[in-house]
């Protein structure tokens, strides 16, 4: 396929994409929803060879071909040929970014039907009418619809226990228009976007990649020479050696650097946009739907601030016929003059032109609770179902099935573990106040991973059969104050079930008997 053709055609189908909207109604039938992960798996195929085919054909480096112009002396050069070159160059300009940004469109879209259907898979899953056997959406798939068994009958069950968030699926950048959908969100949004991306991008301290180094050295004609060089991660403990061996005794090293990988919570860019839009949009969505109800509960008067915005967005962008149009200072002057007009006459400013001091109250308290609170419901989401899908799931789980989270480091360590110190008590109370989300407060969440990873391998070699989403109840239940019913009301966990792990981290913990005592040795070693 040409180039040009190939972006053309890779624009027309996303642009399809954008038109086709996402509706979760009645996802809970099966046919909803087999319609819509199939349709997602269908797209998501045909994106992925589109992107197989921008790989082949160069486009993750697409600038390489400039680098052939400019390449005789400027002397050899006549006016002529410059301009051609000029003209040559800036088609190939064109055509190079062109190529990267549907490059970087495909791949978002790709990222983002991953994270539409790593929720939908953790939702539902389908059970064999004649032999009970579960398969996940992808196995049913798969096989046809089909059971090893040869029965076609099925019946769709919904996950109530396992990790996911289907709703932000209608706000992720499905089709690649990450760009347009940063520009649309409000302020606090972008402020919201901002803070969830930093959480993503939450590094880890990484391993050395390669050592570079400026040496000096004296040749066999004993000149004194200084020379950057580069070694590979080998040589890690023992470069000096490796220098001294290549330069001689007499060698000195003036500068040194370690490059070290550093990966990130989610090691993937384009997934962490589309993670973050999906839920700060989602957020969005929950703020517009109850900020009324709080604000009515906190303001003096809701009415009065109503009317306040009502006059600012009536004559924000107003102007009169009677003043020219590129006259701004004037028409600003015009501006101000008509709120103040609209102001005295409602009695929202005394007659020094000031606001009123319960008007001055209302709108701060509004700003400190769009502020401290509002802003911060996407990053709460979010952090609570990374924290879930780590204590919920194993270790094994995580490296193999398909998650709410594509790229999604399997262990995390201290330094990732930090953006889990921060405690948003004021808006997990807002959304257990005035939605049905179910999240609780739990201090200390970094230490509760560390426990659960430590836990994890313990474990490892262990021949009992774990529900993990009710082991990592447990394990809050076991290192922290929250109450067992708490915990199964929000990990939508019986008791019971959690109560049987409780004794099967006793066993692991403190056995009792000498059989259990060498067995935990030998899973140790």
């Amino acid at each position: 396929m040409q180039e040009s053709a190939l972006v053309n055609k890779a624009e027309s189908y996303l642009k399809e994409i954008s038109n086709d909207s996402i509706s979760l109604e009645n996802i809970e039938e099966f046919d909803n929803f087999k319609s819509l992960y199939f349709k997602l798996d269908d797209r998501l195929n045909a994106l992925l060879k589109f992107r197989d085919d921008m790989d082949a054909q160069g486009y993750t480096t697409p600038f390489t071909s400039l680098n052939k112009y400019g390449t005789k002396a400027v002397a050899e050069v006549t006016i002529d040929e410059m301009g051609e070159s000029s003209r040559h160059n800036q088609i190939f300009r064109t055509s190079a970014n062109a190529k990267k940004n549907i490059l970087n469109r495909v791949k978002s879209a790709i990222d983002s039907h991953l994270i539409a259907l790593g929720n939908l898979e953790q939702f539902g899953y389908v059970k064999c009418n004649s032999c009970y056997k579960k398969y996940s959406m992808s196995e049913y798939r798969q096989m046809d619809g089909k059971c090893t068994c040869g029965c076609q009958g099925f019946t769709f069950k919904v996950n109530r226990e396992s990790t996911q968030r289907i709703e932000i699926i209608p706000y992720l950048p499905l089709s690649g228009n990450y760009m347009v959908l940063r520009s649309e969100l409000s302020s606090y949004g972008r402020e919201s976007l901002k803070q969830v991306l930093n959480i993503l991008k939450q590094e880890r301290k990484g391993l050395v990649k390669t050592i570079s180094m400026t040496i000096r050295f004296r040749d066999k004609n004993k000149r004194l020479i200084r020379k950057p060089i580069t070694l590979d991660s080998e040589y890690v403990n023992n470069y000096d050696e490796e220098v001294r061996r290549r330069y001689g005794r007499e060698v000195r090293i003036e500068k040194l650097t370690f490059h070290r990988t550093k990966p990130a919570i989610i090691d993937d860019n384009h997934a962490r946009t589309a993670l973050a839009l999906g839920y700060v949009r989602y957020g969005q969505e929950i703020i517009d739907s109850i900020k009324d109800e709080i604000l009515k509960r906190k303001l003096a008067d809701f009415k009065r601030i109503n009317k306040y915005d009502e006059i600012i967005d009536k004559y924000k962008n107003a102007s009169p016929d009677f003043i020219d149009q590129y006259d701004l200072d004037d028409i600003e002057d015009w501006r101000k003059v008509q709120i103040e007009k609209s102001f005295k006459k409602l009695g929202f400013i005394d007659k020094f032109g000031n606001l009123t001091r319960s008007l001055k109250r209302d709108l701060k308290i509004r700003e400190n609770i769009y502020k401290n609170s509002l802003k911060n419901i996407a990053t709460v989401l979010i952090l609570w179902d990374i924290f879930k899908y780590y204590m919920t799931t194993s270790n094994n789980s995580r490296k193999i099935d398909m998650g709410p989270f594509p790229y999604i480091r399997v262990e995390l360590d201290r330094e990732q573990r930090k953006v889990f110190q921060t405690s948003y008590s004021k808006v997990i109370e807002i959304l257990n106040d005035y939605t049905d989300i179910k999240i609780i407060q739990i201090p200390e969440m970094d230490l509760l991973l560390y426990d659960n990873f430590k836990f994890e391998k313990e474990i490892r070699n262990s021949n009992i059969k774990f529900n993990h989403v009710a082991l990592g109840a447990a394990l809050i239940n076991q290192n922290s104050d929250k109450e067992l019913s708490e915990i199964s009301y929000a990990f939508n966990i019986n008791e019971s079930k959690i109560k049987t792990e409780i004794k099967n981290i006793e066993k692991i913990k403190n056995p009792k008997s000498d059989k259990s005592k060498q067995f935990l040795k030998l899973i140790k070693k």
